[in-house]
């Protein structure tokens, strides 16, 4: 399944930080073009692309608070 959407802080309404594909990040220069779940490290990668480079942002242990949204296909 695809991720749409990651939320990583104990408290999702208050204290959480949002990532959501096709956000603009880094003062619009860079939008979130992917969030993957990594089995090996268990972890989850957020990459960013600028123009035609993607490349990876951030790393989130799965210990951390996370909450996760799906892309829903119908």
């Amino acid at each position: 399944m695809d991720i749409r959407k990651i939320s990583v802080g104990p408290d999702y309404k208050s204290g959480a930080m949002h990532y959501l594909v096709g956000q603009e990040v880094l003062g619009g220069n860079y939008i979130i073009h992917l969030i993957k779940y990594d089995e090996p490290k268990d972890s989850f990668k957020i990459y960013i692309q600028d123009k035609e480079v993607v490349m990876l942002w951030k790393e989130f242990s799965s210990t951390m608070p996370i909450s996760i949204e799906y892309n829903i296909n119908f």
